[in-house]
């Protein structure tokens, strides 16, 4: 993830294991997912897969750690930077978090 070290990212993935809070919009069982994301700007949308997050096994709903989601968008903010201003906003730009 962005921003945060390997040993913060192995604690994260532990914590999302364990939460037995149901789901906040219909009371559902959540588990940990690996998800995919899009964001769409004007003509270029960005895709970011593998992130790790939380998902409602009724209703689908996401949910993120706490932070998660501020530092999702400024990875989607800073791809539709390097879209924009290099020009490659006619091709395909995509992301993928992996596990090194």
């Amino acid at each position: 993830m962005v921003g945060i070290t390997d040993t913060e990212e192995k604690k994260m993935i532990r914590e999302l294991t364990i939460v037995k809070e149901p789901c906040s919009e219909c009371s559902g069982r959540l588990e940990k997912k690996y998800v995919s994301q899009e964001f769409e700007r004007g003509e270029v949308r960005i895709r970011l897969s593998g992130i790790v997050a939380l998902a409602c096994t009724d209703c689908g709903e996401i949910y993120f750690q706490p932070g998660g989601a501020d530092k999702v968008a400024k990875a989607a903010n800073s791809l539709f930077e390097l879209a924009i201003t290099e020009r490659q906003h006619k091709h395909q730009l995509t992301a993928q978090i992996c596990q090194a």
